[in-house]
């Protein structure tokens, strides 16, 4: 092939070798090059290109070591396997989405290449990262932006090529997905540990349409809990909206409201389980040990990761509500 179908790209914070090793694999996954096209050889490469001899070598080395490329005496480098480039489109960065990743990540061959950005709940960029990625991409794995609507420019993908995750309805949708249900299930964990939180007198919500990017039907769930069984339900905006004191219970979304809770509580030397509750959505390793540990109520998102690699390597529909589950610590 030739050099400049390699389209070597210098990007800010990539060496030379990773700007050689990501040109190469780019090619391959867009369909520039095919299995068996022979690559240049070290001195053509180096000539055109500007790049050392030696950094040439190096990324040829990466390159066969994760069986991109292989060479032979006679033939010099040639393509061993087409790589495949994968779209992974998330909400924002948190503990539990780099456990979602690292989990994609690990599932995934090393010749598998992926771009990882985030939309932060912004229309306007989440559909400017989609169209751009357009085309460019042999799989597309999107956490979507709103739980009762799909935007019309997922459209535009191969619905055989674009998996929805964590926020979706699916009812009556043709597409893959994997997806949590914010409803029901938030109301069976909260039964479950019904004898914990009952032991407080109100149950306080902490809750934005605004600024929580969280499907309000958990706030449905919540209320429906209560109701059932004569909880005193509250739902304000901020934690400074109410005096925190002894017999309440809190149950916030976001990790930035789970921390004032925290330090209000030791502020006014309240202590977790047993003066005041406190419940978090959504799992990570801190939450295991901070205060003696923060109860949770909170899907997989290690096995989302892993089952999205499946998703991409395996190309087979999926069409899945992982389960959400209780996790009962000392902070109730």
């Amino acid at each position: 092939m030739k050099i400049s179908e390699l389209y070597i790209t210098k990007q800010a914070g990539q060496t030379k070798i990773q700007q050689l090793v990501h040109s190469i694999t780019e090619a391959i996954s867009n369909g520039r090059m095919k299995e068996g096209d022979t690559l240049p050889s070290v001195n053509q490469l180096s000539s055109q290109s500007g790049f050392s001899r030696d950094t040439v070598f190096k990324a040829y080395s990466i390159l066969k070591k994760r069986t991109v490329i292989e060479s032979a005496p006679t033939k010099g480098y040639f393509v061993a396997n087409e790589t495949y480039k994968v779209f992974l489109l998330l909400d924002d960065f948190s503990a539990f989405k780099e456990q979602l990743y690292q989990s994609f990540r690990k599932n995934l061959p090393e010749s598998y290449s992926v771009d990882l950005l985030f939309h932060h709940y912004n229309e306007e960029v989440f559909n400017q990262l989609i169209q751009n990625s357009l085309g460019r991409y042999s799989m597309y794995i999107v956490m979507n932006i709103d739980h009762r609507t799909i935007s019309p420019v997922l459209d535009k993908i191969d619905p055989n090529k674009l998996l929805v995750l964590d926020m979706d309805n699916p009812s009556g949708r043709n597409r893959n997905y994997l997806v949590q249900d914010f409803n029901r299930a938030v109301l069976q964990c909260l039964e479950e540990g019904g004898p914990q939180i009952r032991k407080y007198d109100q149950l306080i919500m902490v809750y934005s349409e605004k600024d929580t990017p969280h499907p309000a039907e958990s706030v449905t769930a919540v209320k429906r809990f209560c109701e059932n069984h004569q909880i005193t339900f509250r739902k304000i905006n901020r934690v400074n909206a109410v005096p925190l004191k002894k017999g309440q219970a809190w149950f916030v979304i976001r990790d930035a409201d789970l921390v004032e809770v925290i330090k209000k509580c030791r502020a006014n030397k309240l202590k977790l389980g047993q003066d005041v509750g406190v419940l978090s959505y959504n799992d990570s390793p801190m939450k295991q040990i901070v205060g003696g540990g923060i109860s949770v109520i909170s899907t997989d998102f290690e096995k989302m990761g892993g089952l999205a690699a499946e998703f991409v390597k395996n190309k087979q529909p999926i069409q899945k509500v992982l389960p959400t589950l209780l996790t009962l610590r000392e902070s109730l």
